[in-house]
């Protein structure tokens, strides 16, 4: 157990370091965090600390959705964003195309492998995930379609906000699925967990 705790937080952590790394670079950002970055531009708060807050909000659609979080869902709401204005806060913002690029890449790198850490740690999946599976189990459309209909629609939201949306964007889009899939076997716990009550 406590080695799957020290696994969850340590990937959260990253998760937030990751995210601040491309943001910093500065060539565009996931979907989630364009959304937040554009309410961070309207509103004046800390882009990490938005990032909590809208996990909060994500975590409330929950409910008439009828899925329960675990403990790695309320960690993912603390310590995500936090980490993420932690770093953005001693992190270069660089002009150089080269550097610019090479952040981008290690931004999506250390996500996946963060996300190989936390999702392994099998302590319940983050808000965001939740909804896409929560919609799914509510009304049976495909898990892609969610997923696409969400993060299509927090996009747009956020470029409309003034969040940055670029090349970056799309190295996410195409990079962070294959390397999730090879981070997961590799970083997740071989301790025996408790087969969960629901799906």
């Amino acid at each position: 157990m406590s080695q799957r705790i020290l696994r969850l937080l340590i990937g959260l952590i990253a998760y937030g370091f990751g995210c601040a790394l491309t943001v910093a670079a500065g060539l565009g950002v996931d979907p989630w965090t364009v959304f937040a970055e554009g309410l961070s531009r309207v509103t004046g708060i800390g882009v990490g600390w938005i990032t909590n807050i809208v996990g909060l909000g994500v975590l409330l659609v929950w409910i008439p959705l009828r899925q329960k979080p675990g403990a790695g869902t309320v960690a993912n709401i603390l310590l995500v964003g936090t980490s993420m204005q932690i770093a953005l806060g001693f992190l270069p913002h660089p002009d150089a195309w080269w550097l610019q690029a090479l952040m981008l890449v290690a931004g999506v790198v250390v996500v996946a492998a963060a996300s190989g850490l936390y999702i392994g740690a099998r302590f319940g999946p983050g808000p965001r995930d939740g909804l896409m599976t929560g919609l799914h189990a509510r009304f049976g459309w495909p898990i892609w379609a969610c997923r696409l209909g969400v993060e299509g629609t927090v996009l747009v939201l956020g470029w409309i906000l003034g969040g940055t949306v670029g090349i970056g964007t799309v190295v996410f889009a195409l990079g962070i699925g294959p390397l999730v899939h090879v981070a997961l076997p590799v970083l997740a716990t071989r301790d025996k967990v408790p087969a969960p009550a629901h799906v």
